[in-house]
């Protein structure tokens, strides 16, 4: 496996970065998921510019013209011989010294680039459905860490997978500070009440998944809103799903032990699925 570092080509066993680099210490950076289908990366230019707006809020001097990012995320994918796969890109502040102060960062930030193959869930899931729970642990206040943000910081989303894993579900809802339903630990959520497709307004990232398949509802038709959502309207919806640039498109069948419309995939899932997996094999960077 070969990965991009700082603009040279390592094997795995040498793409190493210092211990007191400020996105080990105090995970002070930023980072993208992305898919690639039939060597075409979904959406890429939609990511980068996400990972510019995250570096931008963070202060962090990416040092690479955002064409050159686009760049090096095709020449990482050849050089590994994947037509299909899962490329994670980060950057971080850079070597600083134990201190929280990213002022004493020295030199440029630091940028990585892995390409491989991710399964995050069973097949059977995708087929039959997969049932998944709310938690205690609740989403960051947007005030206090931006759901925007792409930082490197998921130990929010990280507590509230264990609490997910320790009552044995793959998957977690978390709320926010108010009650009302944000987004799951790596996924955003979507429901479908009386032919209307809604997600959660507030506390979630705009996940490039979510967008698309955003796009999709409205080209089949099917009205779209951003809404406040309690569990209440969870419980009592006609489909759920799941969306993220790893899990794709996830039917939820049940939550919270409350059993969602018939207790199969809908209609409307396997619809924008349809839809959605036709649409990453055209809308990307081709290579």
């Amino acid at each position: 496996m070969e990965i991009f570092l700082n603009g040279q080509f390592v094997d795995k066993a040498n793409a190493v970065v210092s211990v007191f680099d400020h996105g080990f210490l105090y995970g002070d950076g930023g980072f993208e998921g992305i898919r690639c289908y039939g060597r075409c990366v979904f959406r890429l230019k939609d990511h980068i510019k996400r990972l510019y707006e995250t570096a931008h809020t963070l202060m962090i001097a990416i040092p690479m013209t955002p064409q050159e990012m686009i760049d090096a995320v095709v020449e990482t994918l050849k050089r590994n011989q994947l037509d299909d796969g899962y490329i994670r890109l980060i950057i971080t502040r850079g070597v600083g010294d134990l201190g929280l102060d990213p002022r004493k960062c020295h030199g440029k930030a630091n940028v990585i680039i892995i390409a491989d193959k991710i399964t995050l869930y069973p097949k059977e899931f995708y087929d039959k459905g997969m049932e998944i729970i709310t938690v205690p642990t609740v989403r960051n206040h947007p005030d206090a860490l931006n759901p925007q943000l792409k930082s490197l910081n998921y130990l929010n989303n990280i507590m509230a997978k264990i609490e997910a894993g320790n009552a044995g579900f793959s998957e977690a809802i978390m709320m926010d500070a108010d009650g009302y339903v944000a987004e799951c630990t790596g996924d955003n959520i979507f429901i479908v009440k009386n032919g209307r497709l809604l997600t959660p307004m507030e506390g979630r990232l705009k996940g490039i998944t979510m967008e698309a398949v955003m796009d999709l509802a409205r080209q089949e038709t099917i009205p779209v809103e951003e809404a406040w959502l309690t569990r209440h309207e969870i419980y009592n919806a006609d489909e759920c799903f799941l969306t993220g640039t790893a899990a794709e498109i996830i039917p939820i069948i049940k939550v919270d032990g409350r059993g969602i419309g018939d207790g199969t995939p809908g209609p409307v899932t396997r619809r924008l699925l349809e839809k959605f997996q036709a649409l990453v094999l055209e809308d990307g960077e081709k290579y």
